[in-house]
């Protein structure tokens, strides 16, 4: 089957919108399963020169109609103007459209030597690919995986706790290559498989719920949602402005370990906190101490580069923190945020990006931390990932490879308002829980504050927009999925396959 330039490109912009439509806040998963079909048809065949250009096209319509929220946070919090933030957009959907014109260019190059073998390397080669968009060096951005658009079906998505979500992303794509499979063929027998398989996954969503386990929890936190309104910018006297917001949450706080003790959550700072600060500090340690409970707070933290280091000896550096003080007020662990987000607490490529003058000036610099350490409760360990780093499926795994029997997510989404964004950060995050197999509290700013259990239920969940707290029932477990035992295995061997037929198909022109 040979189409025409005009209609690859068709499907090509097609398989973008159909992909981004699968996501919050447009929630229609089902287009997720057809998408990637539709680029394979694009690439189907076409010559190798210009099939990078379809898969091009794929990332330029499915990142700013998936990502528009990235406009608004520019442009509101960046101080710049609709063009500077259309072309920061556009940078985004050229980066992740070049690396869906490797898929393109794969899926062309073997399709001239057989149409099934190319419809055989997809799902290997767009795994590989989104594998690869979580470890680039500079731009690693693994936001809305093809899997996540699955990852609403309960059973379905305890797939991940085997082989992380990429195995969901594998099955997704797939599905869409038997699906092109058929298209091209036009065969009888293709056409069978596809309606066996559609079959096979419909048992498994409707009737696998019920084979989902349940869990009784043993224990609650209180996630304290603060509901400030998000600036970039704070005047040297917020806290004194703001001295009756601080002492409501301290009472909310206060009031609700002590009518049922447990642990206390503040989100990832939605303000000027800063253990540093005196005056925060001192409210801060009041709280732990009136509460007598563990009090988990995000905040600024500033340090000092020791001497003797290669970079800049005696500086003060500042961290994006989760910092655990105990009952008496004591600061007993520090976690620094490790994946900084980019143009949010780094600007990448600063002295190129001349054109983000505004931006980039505004924007300044966090130091990442290093260490993924885990802290310690008086029923069990934790890891306390933050905000962005909820979309690194390793990242998260190495916290309870290190011994974390919870996880604790606290995030800003102030930063987004009411877009897509907190939606589909909240579906990233909730496959955390379930590849790790781990309870999951998520504290946020303005929300989505919920509880997650070890399979992917919100079992718990605060409105948006309000100023309160969740008791939000947990547990600890100390049992160890595959995937947190053998890490990424599943995305290596699709690497493997993905370069043994490529490799293949190259030895043979």
């Amino acid at each position: 089957m040979n189409f025409s330039w005009y209609t690859r490109t068709l499907l090509a912009a097609a398989s973008g919108l159909t992909l981004a439509l699968s996501f919050p806040n447009y929630n229609l998963p089902l287009l997720a399963w057809i998408s990637i079909s539709l680029l394979i048809l694009a690439s189907f065949r076409a010559r190798p020169a210009v099939a990078p250009l379809y898969g091009l096209l794929h990332g330029l319509v499915f990142y700013p109609v998936c990502l528009p929220w990235m406009d608004v946070v520019v442009r509101q919090y960046g101080n710049v103007d609709a063009w500077t933030s259309a072309g920061l957009l556009a940078l985004v959907g050229i980066a992740g459209g070049a690396v869906c014109a490797v898929f393109s260019w794969g899926v062309a190059v073997t399709s001239r030597k057989s149409g099934l073998l190319a419809c055989m390397l997809a799902p290997f080669l767009w795994v590989t690919l989104e594998f690869a968009r979580a470890h680039l060096p500079i731009f690693a951005f693994p936001w809305n995986l093809a899997g996540y658009a699955a990852s609403g079906n309960l059973p379905l998505v305890q797939l991940t706790a085997v082989t992380g979500i990429y195995g969901l992303s594998f099955v997704v794509v797939a599905y869409g290559s038997m699906v092109a499979y058929a298209i091209l063929s036009g065969r009888q027998r293709a056409w069978k498989f596809v309606l066996s398989f559609t079959a096979l996954l419909f048992f498994v969503a409707v009737g696998g719920r019920y084979l989902v386990p349940s869990e009784t929890p043993r224990f609650v936190a209180h996630l304290v949602q603060t509901n400030f309104a998000q600036s970039y910018d704070y005047p040297p006297d917020w806290m004194q402005v703001h001295a009756n917001d601080l002492d409501e949450l301290g009472q909310i706080s206060v009031d609700a370990a002590r009518r049922n003790p447990g642990l206390i959550v503040w989100p990832e700072s939605p303000a000027p906190f800063s253990l540093q600060d005196a005056v925060f500090a001192a409210r801060v340690q009041q709280i732990a101490r009136d509460s007598g409970s563990d009090f988990l707070v995000g905040a600024e933290d500033w340090k000092r580069i020791a001497a003797g280091t290669r970079n800049a000896p005696g500086k003060w550096v500042a961290t994006n923190s989760a910092v655990l003080l105990n009952p008496s007020g004591e600061r007993i662990f520090t976690y620094d945020k490790i994946h900084l987000v980019p143009f949010g607490e780094y600007v990448p490529l600063r002295r190129w990006l001349t054109f983000a003058g505004k931006l980039t000036a505004d924007i300044g610099d966090f130091t990442p931390g290093s260490v993924y350490g885990v802290g310690k409760l008086p029923d069990g360990r934790f890891g306390s990932f933050i905000c962005f780093e909820a979309t690194f499926p390793d990242a998260v795994r190495r916290f309870t490879a290190g011994g974390a029997e919870l996880l604790i997510n606290i995030s800003n989404d102030g930063w987004f308002g009411r877009s897509s964004a907190p939606a589909q950060h909240l579906m990233m995050a909730r496959v955390r829980a379930i590849e790790n197999r781990r309870w999951l509290l998520r504290d946020t700013n303005n929300g989505f504050t919920v509880s997650v259990d070890p399979y992917g239920r919100i079992v718990a969940e605060l409105p948006t927009d309000i100023r309160g707290q969740l008791e939000a029932p947990y547990d600890f477990r100390s049992d160890l999925t595959l995937y947190v035992r053998f890490g990424d295995w599943f995305a290596w061997l699709c690497v493997l396959a993905s370069l043994v037929l490529l490799g293949m198909v190259l030895a043979r022109s």
